[in-house]
């Protein structure tokens, strides 16, 4: 009899920390002064369920890789502000000028891996050199829609540089566009990826394969056209893939 109140116990603390992150997340969203412009992708983008899927905590250590443009860093910044630390790396230019100086997200840690992303004239994609993000034992590193504009050896770096500076058991969150499994490249799936070859890399990276949800599969894209156009734009088809460090 006490082994199954003290199990039900744990489930009740756990099911109340779950709505304690998620309360936080939906703060997050609902913060005043949030872009309209970034609620507007909400019902797409699914955050929150997303961030559940990746098993966020508000007590973990994350980095979010390229941020662009900072969507999700002016989610998981308040998130974490309290209880965990929040990096960010890799193409961090927008979110120092434009996030970093507001009231709130002051904690928001940049690591400096210098200015080692850069696309060549006429390449296809960007390039990346050898660097380290000078962190070790984050609980979670992710990477929303950015995998796809490397090349394969820009990839790998990427992918070994987050299995370094994770602890084991620590976890990475793949989310990006679809592309058919090895259709050749064409100028309508530049920014679309095989979601096959992401795992496949990111396996020889050292990781394990975890789990994948629907949550973002769109079958009215048909795989078809670039994702800038009117017709896809806001509304491709997207892999999400969890991975695990051994």
């Amino acid at each position: 009899m006490r082994l199954i109140f003290a199990v039900f116990a744990v489930l009740l603390a756990n099911f109340a920390y779950a709505g304690d992150i998620d309360a936080k997340v939906e703060a997050a969203l609902a913060a005043e002064g949030r872009p309209e412009g970034d609620i507007a992708r909400d019902r797409n983008r699914m955050p929150l369920q997303t961030l559940q899927f990746f098993g966020l905590q508000d007590d973990m250590r994350v980095l979010e890789l390229l941020p662009g443009g900072g969507w999700y860093t002016r989610i998981l910044a308040p998130v974490l502000a309290d209880n965990g630390e929040f990096y960010v790396a890799l193409g961090t230019g927008r979110v120092r000028e434009n996030i970093l100086p507001l009231p709130g997200f002051d904690k928001i840690r940049v690591l400096e891996t210098s200015d080692n992303t850069r696309r060549p004239e006429g390449s296809r994609h960007y390039v990346m050199d050898e660097f380290e993000f000078g962190v070790e034992d984050l609980d979670m590193v992710l990477t929303f829609r950015n995998v796809h504009n490397f090349g394969e050896e820009g990839r790998m770096r990427m992918h070994r540089a987050s299995f370094d500076a994770l602890q084991s058991g620590g976890v990475y969150g793949v989310v990006d566009h679809t592309r058919r499994h090895m259709e050749r490249d064409d100028p309508e799936n530049r920014r679309r990826i095989d979601p096959v070859l992401v795992i496949k890399e990111v396996q020889e990276a050292g990781f394990e394969f975890v789990d994948y949800t629907d949550l973002h599969f769109r079958a009215d894209d048909e795989l078809e056209y670039e994702v800038g156009r009117r017709s896809v734009s806001g509304n491709t088809d997207r892999f999400t893939f969890l991975f695990r460090k051994p």
